[in-house]
């Protein structure tokens, strides 16, 4: 049904800005920068071996700058949205729709380079009840796949975690395992923090999902930080360190066989870390 994180979306108030401190932070170039002219926003992508990111700026009118508007407005520059991949988007909203969510008609969508290529997709927007406080969709992409990235052994090579906070864990497993059918590999208690916590694998990316219950009604989800996968960690957090980029020392992870490390500035406020898988597979 949901197959990858296809993408994430932060919002940025400037995109050359904020493609300049990316282009730091991965240690590659963006592999598409273009105009959604229906909806008044800009992007820029950077490509990874499992997913992209977005950049998203409002640029013009339409529904998609209101809403970066109103995110910058609110929350300030950020991750803003969590974007899910299938090859069949009509099947997931016949899913949804037998499971009880009133879903809006699927939609199409087109961008254009500013080498005046396009991308087209199909993509279907959640319901809140659905999201639970986070902007998400659905996409099923009818173009070619986006250009490969060259990477080294200290530029990011691909997303390891995208981390969310929830007020309710088994009603976010209702959603993403059991609608969404992603396979949850991890339930468990954490004594030194005395939350709950869980981990969805898909398309060798972890959803890790940190319980923080609270008295809000309805139960309320965020996204919250992401984690990058690093070949060298001591070679990557160099680089970073020669871009001028505040990065903290390296460090053993909380899981094993792990090196961990803490980007501190230039992420137009995402939490980012770093990670190194010392045990090779």
């Amino acid at each position: 049904m949901i197959e990858n994180v296809d993408h994430l979306i932060v919002a940025v108030e400037d995109l050359d800005a904020a493609e300049n401190n990316y282009k730091k932070i991965f240690g590659i170039n963006p592999v598409w920068k273009g105009v959604h002219n229906e909806l008044g926003t800009s992007n820029v992508l950077f490509n990874f071996e499992n997913t992209y990111l977005e950049l998203l700026a409002a640029t013009g009118s339409g529904v998609g700058a209101e809403l970066i508007n109103k995110s910058i407005q609110t929350n300030g520059e950020g991750l803003l949205g969590l974007v899910l991949g299938t090859t069949n988007i009509e099947a997931f909203n016949k899913k949804a729709t037998e499971s009880g969510y009133l879903l809006s008609e699927v939609a199409s969508g087109e961008g254009v380079s500013e080498k005046n290529k396009k991308r087209k997709w199909l993509y279907q927007f959640l319901p809140p009840e659905m999201t639970r406080g986070i902007f998400s969709f659905v996409i099923e992409h009818k173009s070619k796949e986006l250009p490969s990235s060259k990477y080294n052994k200290s530029t990011i090579k691909k997303l390891e975690q995208v981390v969310i906070k929830t007020s309710d864990c088994d009603g976010f497993i209702k959603v993403y395992r059991d609608l969404f059918g992603i396979r949850l590999a991890l339930d468990s208690f954490v004594e030194a923090w005395k939350k709950r916590m869980l981990f969805f694998r898909l398309n060798k990316t972890t959803i890790e999902v940190i319980e923080e219950k609270n008295n809000e009604v309805p139960q309320t989800d965020s996204l919250w930080g992401l984690a990058w996968g690093v070949e060298d960690i001591n070679s990557a957090r160099e680089r970073l360190i020669k871009n001028n980029i505040t990065v903290s020392d390296v460090k053993p992870g909380a899981k094993k066989d792990t090196l961990v490390a803490t980007i501190k500035s230039h992420t137009n406020n995402v939490p980012t870390l770093l990670i190194e898988h010392t045990k090779k597979a």
